[in-house]
């Protein structure tokens, strides 16, 4: 099969070959998910200065990783998430805001193999992240509950999520999505939540 790719304009990835049997790249298609503030959409380069902002400030970084991510570190961030829909076929979308315009936030599911007590499993792994300046709206409710409508489409699968016990506004969030607490456990030597969410009965 062959394609025409402008390598400088692709995003996340399938691999094809041409007739020289040279790989070639062609775009992979995020689904847009709409909610009635929100559009979750697939990361883009130019996502990247805004990614990185939001990774550099403590406020972000408090309960995940504890430190702010460098440049550097974001940027493999970006191309992981990248990763996640081409190995996976789901992985995290940018949240906009519709009145604005303005990215808020990611949020997405994953499967990071991470080494955590006790294990998560293979379920699809719900994450959310807002910038300071969209907390409080309940915008992180409403992205994560879209993303979760989709999985239960299109994955039809339990999934889970981790929260640092530090973090009510997080366990707030799962809670209102329809996590339930079932275990707690550690990741990286962190006290953490475990948390499972089921596909509803039709």
């Amino acid at each position: 099969m062959t394609a025409d790719v402008d390598p400088a304009k692709v995003g996340p990835t399938l691999h094809t070959k041409d007739h020289r049997s040279m790989t070639v790249i062609a775009p992979l298609t995020i689904p847009v998910l709409d909610t009635p503030r929100l559009t979750l959409r697939g990361h883009r380069r130019e996502d990247f200065d805004a990614v990185a902002a939001m990774w550099a400030d403590m406020e972000v970084a408090r309960h995940i990783s504890g430190k702010p991510s460098t440049r550097e570190e974001s940027w493999a961030r970006l191309l992981r998430y990248g990763g996640l829909w081409n190995f996976l076929g789901y992985g995290y979308w940018v949240v906009e805001e519709k009145a604005s315009g303005d990215f808020v936030g990611e949020v997405g599911l994953a499967n990071f193999q991470r080494e955590t007590e006790p294990p998560l499993g293979d379920y699809p792994e719900a994450g959310w992240v807002l910038s300071p300046k969209a907390h409080g709206k309940g915008y992180a409710t409403e992205a994560v509950k879209a993303v979760l409508a989709w999985s239960d489409r299109a994955l039809k699968t339990p999934v889970v999520c981790i929260v640092a016990p530090e973090n009510p506004a997080s366990i707030r969030i799962a809670e209102k999505c329809g996590f339930r607490e079932v275990a707690r456990g550690t990741y990286k030597t962190w006290p953490t939540l475990f948390y499972r969410r089921e596909v509803p009965a039709r």
